[in-house]
């Protein structure tokens, strides 16, 4: 069975005592650290005492076993504060206000990003992690870099309740044991805690593997006697070599070897347990680094190392930042040792991990929480790398999870979360607009980057900046790589519209009129044109189109299929109107506010829907439709203004209507040819074409006469001729 440490506040009756463990904890810490340990736990005792937690057990007691394991990590008063009443916050209701009010605000942001990581739960064992998790996963890694020390108390809690899984049912038990062994256990190595990720390993395999772990557990205990007594002969052995070769002050101890760890070595290796040379295990612990090199030259002249089985783990640490010598030995009778040599420092890290940093670093200010942030960050992702790697062959596509966003540093160690493939740039704008837009350089980690580097995860960012600077037009180049969100993209086009209003004002009004004058448009209702089109006035719609948010394309769609964007203030009563129609009107015409009226289309201007119209009231043929810059209109004598009505082509006009344009080219063979056929593939009606040109003139004039539909079918005629080779230029004939 799995021996759990007997703990120092439960009697022989399984009650809990409060004051030994109160006492416990005033020996291991300052009289500042222990008043508000004991204020926690006071706190715990009143809310979680009566409550049960999923394991059976009070809130009271599972807090206590949390806090009696963080303080062997040697853990700050807040963290250990926090796991005393973690569980009471989880199963007995205590409030964050009430947590603040008597523990302060340091001790409530560790209970809330520790509630964050109980997003990470697989379900059941039939359900693997690699297909429930993808979310979770990201939540839990958010919430882990905000402040390690949040894992940290997760662990502890875990470890707590794999030691009370005996009164749930088997079931239970394995889900509680698979989840523990694909997420904490990992997890806990990653973070270089070896004391917790033993004995989440060894408690788990317990419970999924129950009769494997009792054969391999009897081996051990059947043997056990003959391994102390032999180990105990050579530690008796070392210490006087060790002593005489000047390394003092060390330590010797035997290793004990976990169950899950020799299982896992038999599996790996296809060994049986009589094979493994490991069972018998050294540790010396010396001083300096120099002095493990020294016992290493000691321990192979005493006894000849076994080939392949040496590892310097100080030269080249794990990826954890674990570090120690391990050799392997022929030791006396024949029999393999195994010998690992390490510092203090370092066997306190591979314990603690993260913890023993901290320790050790306690006395270095400078830049220091950064650092180990930095460290932290990378051996999670490499720990989540791990399981991306072992659920690849389930889940399509599951690899993308890690590659979709990044995480950096400020300066000041925020956290700063980002799409793959942002910039400096990018990141410069997230934090400020102002700072984005005066960015005129970047460092990674201390190194000065071009702004196009695409940022990597962990990595610290500083933005250079200048008091006056100004965004580069060459930004929003897509093709040049400086900025890849959508966001920093607005902010940095947002700066350049502004600074450039009155400019995109000027070149907006320079591009209407002229394409006005192409069409042969003139008085365009402006105002009503921009409310159309949602602008506030008319000086927004130009800029817009200055500076290429509005094209002209769909300026003049809406100018087409909004009525009333023309001026006219000449209107007459509809009773003159009146009269016998000799044909229907075009369908949606209107001629002041009346349908079904005979109509005509004026031959000298030739009107088409979208152009500005007004009817002149004939005797005898009805009304005829004229553009409103028509001579003919213009020059109207006063006595007949009278009988000009105001009409408008509606929404629904599907007719053809003759319109005269004028092409300017270079004469060449072939040249009506060209423009006739492009007329004809445009599925255009060419009612006639006139050519004239002059022998001392290289230039020939053409007139077309075309049925169009609307001025958006002319605009696309007229672009189309442009690019007909040697053509200088086209545009609509205007009525002189």
């Amino acid at each position: 069975m799995v021996k759990i440490k007997n703990s120092l506040y439960l009697n022989d009756d399984s009650s809990i005592n409060l004051e030994a463990w109160l006492h416990h904890a005033a020996m291991q810490r300052n009289q500042d650290d222990f008043q508000l340990i004991r204020q926690a736990c006071i706190l715990s005792q009143i809310v979680g005492e009566t409550k049960i937690t999923p394991t059976n057990v009070s809130c009271l007691q599972q807090g206590l076993t949390m806090a009696e394991i963080l303080l062997d990590l040697h853990l700050d008063k807040e963290t250990v504060a926090a796991a005393l009443i973690y569980s009471s916050v989880n199963y007995a209701e205590l409030c964050p206000e009430t947590i603040h009010e008597h523990l302060g605000p340091q001790v409530t942001k560790l209970i809330e990003g520790t509630k964050q990581m109980d997003a990470i739960r697989m379900g059941s064992v039939a359900t693997p992690i690699y297909q429930t998790q993808l979310e979770n996963m990201r939540k839990m890694l958010l919430a882990m870099v905000k402040d390690m020390r949040v894992v940290l108390i997760k662990l502890a809690e875990r470890v707590a309740t794999m030691r009370t899984l005996d009164t749930l049912e088997a079931a239970t038990r394995k889900t509680y044991a698979q989840e523990t062994l694909d997420i904490y256990s990992p997890l806990a190595n990653r973070l270089g805690v070896g004391q917790l990720q033993w004995e989440l390993e060894d408690l788990s395999f317990h419970y999924l593997e129950p009769e494997i772990y009792e054969k391999i557990a009897t081996l051990l205990q059947e043997r056990l006697v003959d391994r102390e007594a032999y180990v105990q002969a050579l530690i008796t052995q070392l210490q006087t070599v060790l002593a005489n070769a000047h390394l003092q002050p060390f330590q010797l101890h035997g290793r004990v070897k976990h169950i899950h760890s020799i299982y896992r070595k038999m599996q790996q290796k296809k060994l049986q347990f009589s094979e493994l040379y490991d069972l018998n295990a050294l540790r010396i612990l010396v001083t300096t680094v120099k002095d493990c090199y020294n016992a290493l030259s000691i321990i192979h002249g005493l006894w000849p190392p076994v080939d392949g089985q040496f590892d310097d783990y100080i030269a080249t640490p794990k990826a954890n930042g674990y570090r120690s010598i391990h050799t392997t030995v022929l030791g006396p009778d024949e029999k393999t040792l195994e010998i690992q040599i390490r510092t203090h420092q370092m066997h306190q890290e591979s314990e603690h991990g993260l913890a023993a940093h901290w320790q050790y670093k306690e006395n270095s200010q400078q830049n220091a929480s950064y650092h180990t942030k930095i460290a932290w960050l990378r051996q999670v992702l490499e720990w989540q790398k791990e399981l991306v790697k072992r659920g690849q062959a389930t889940v399509p596509g599951f690899t993308t999870v890690l590659n979709d966003r990044v995480y950096v540093f400020t300066p000041n160690g925020d956290i700063i979360d980002l799409p793959k493939g942002a910039t400096p740039l990018d990141f410069a704008y997230t934090i400020h607009s102002e700072i984005g837009h005066r960015c005129r350089g970047a460092k990674i980690n201390g190194t000065i980057v071009p702004l196009t580097y695409q940022l990597n995860i962990g990595e610290q960012v500083e933005i250079l900046t200048s008091k006056q600077g100004a965004p580069s037009r060459d930004w929003l180049n897509p093709h040049l790589g400086y900025l890849y969100t959508a966001r920093a993209k607005a902010k940095a086009h947002h700066w350049f519209k502004i600074q450039d209003y009155d400019k995109h004002v000027r070149e907006g009004q320079t591009l209407l009129d002229k394409e006005c004058q192409r069409l042969g448009l003139i008085t365009i209702d402006q105002e009503k044109l921009a409310h159309k089109l949602h602008f506030k006035s008319k000086k927004e719609l130009i800029a817009a189109l200055g500076s290429g948010d509005l094209r002209i394309t769909q300026l003049f769609n809406a100018l087409h299929t909004q009525e009333h964007l023309y001026e006219s203030n000449i209107l007459v009563e509809p009773e003159i109107l009146l009269g016998k129609p000799s044909r229907p009107l075009p369908e949606g015409i209107t001629v002041a506010g009346v349908t079904d009226l005979l109509t005509h289309t004026a031959g000298c201007c030739k009107p088409v829907p979208g152009d500005s119209i007004r009817g002149f009231i004939t005797q005898g043929r009805g009304i005829v439709l004229h553009r409103d810059d028509c001579s003919h209109l213009l020059n109207l004598i006063p006595d007949r203004h009278d009988r000009l009505v105001h009409a408008d082509w509606g929404e629904n006009a599907n007719q053809v209507y003759p319109v005269d344009v004028c092409v300017e080219a270079h004469n060449r063979p072939g040249l009506i040819r060209d423009v006739s056929t492009l007329v004809a593939n445009e599925k255009l009606n060419l009612i006639a074409v006139t050519l004239s040109n002059n022998k001392l003139d290289p230039k020939a004039f053409i007139k077309l006469t075309i049925e169009i539909s609307s001025l958006t079918s002319l605009r696309k005629v007229l672009d189309r001729i442009k690019q007909v080779p040697h053509v200088i230029d086209v545009r609509r004939k205007v009525v002189s």
